[in-house]
């Protein structure tokens, strides 16, 4: 089948990759110049060596627990969890892990085209390099992987995920430790993430709150960050009942309510995909089976830890573990 993937992030790298292999005619279209995505920070489970396990030599860091600060007034901890994970969480570049995959699937067969903007259904043309003309195609499937504002979910009069903003910064403060730190806000946390040669705080927040509460964090604590950059990250599980196109990875909203990441959901969710390929609502049936009482349950359960956190937080255990991907 000639198949169009729409964004060459991480999932639809990875799509691309898996279905060349499967001997699928593959183009995947890009907006931006350059492949990588450079606003994450690449905090993956082991897992991610499962589905792509080239990722090994990127690993800058191995994370073995995080520290939770409920903090009071000030940014003072007025209690510490420590939070254990069953299995390492490993910090990679993500910029650089996005470039591996794409190496892996233009040697399986897939042709990846830069500059591109798109037009639904089934069209694509290249929109800001007038070198190279591209005659509109007719593609047998179409998957949007084309992030938080995916075109493809717009373009099919999906209802709009809910949003939150991250932003993360650098300090070229050497840290070798093995455990991350959060600062619990009222609808996100603040985090530290030791990468070895540098450090990395960061916020992820509602649009209006996230800037300013980080402000407010980073002058407290008197940290200067070095190239801020910022995301939107989707949640809400948003997948159309159509047979010849879909949406995959964070053009879906599949991301951790917890944690807001969505590369090892949106990896599995895309095995989902190549397992039911080339039927797309088998699919989304095989999707919202498996995601959908695991979002549900992640959000209450996310709801009362920061309601006893702020509220009653010598209540919480010091010590517990959990799973790291899934917390059922």
């Amino acid at each position: 089948m000639k198949v169009a993937i729409i964004g060459a992030g991480i999932c639809g790298l990875y799509l691309a990759w898996k279905l060349s292999e499967q001997g699928e005619e593959v183009t995947v279209f890009e907006k931006r110049e350059k492949i990588g995505k450079k606003a994450c920070s690449g905090l993956f489970s082991e897992r991610i060596l499962d589905f792509i396990p080239q990722s090994q030599e990127l690993i800058q860091n191995q994370i073995e627990s995080c520290l939770i600060h409920w903090v009071g007034a000030g940014w003072g901890p007025r209690r510490t969890s420590k939070i254990n994970f069953s299995g390492k969480f490993l910090v990679m570049n993500h910029y650089e892990l996005d470039r591996l995959v794409a190496t892996v699937a233009e040697r399986a067969g897939a042709k990846i085209l830069l500059n591109c903007n798109v037009t639904l259904p089934f069209l694509v043309t290249l929109a800001k390099d007038d070198s190279s003309k591209v005659e509109p195609w007719k593609f047998d499937r179409v998957i949007g992987c084309d992030g938080a504002n995916s075109i493809v979910r717009k373009n099919l009069g999906l209802p709009e995920p809910t949003f939150r903003l991250a932003i993360q910064g650098f300090i070229p403060k050497n840290d070798f430790s093995n455990y991350v730190e959060t600062w619990p806000t009222k609808n996100g946390f603040i985090w530290k993430i030791p990468r070895r040669e540098k450090t990395e705080y960061g916020i992820i927040e509602t649009p209006k709150r996230a800037k300013l509460l980080f402000e407010e964090f980073l002058k407290e604590n008197n940290l200067k960050l070095e190239r801020i950059k910022s995301a939107l990250i989707p949640q809400g599980l948003i997948i159309p009942s159509l047979p010849k196109i879909s949406l995959c990875g964070d053009a879906a909203g599949l991301t951790k309510p917890w944690s807001g990441g969505g590369v090892i959901w949106g990896l599995m969710a895309a095995d989902l995909l190549l397992k039911n390929f080339p039927d797309f609502l088998k699919y989304k049936k095989a999707v919202e089976k498996f995601f959908s009482a695991k979002i549900l349950f992640s959000k209450m359960a996310t709801k009362m830890v920061y309601f006893l956190g702020f509220k009653i937080p010598w209540i919480l255990p010091k010590n517990y573990k959990i799973e790291g991907d899934f917390l059922i």
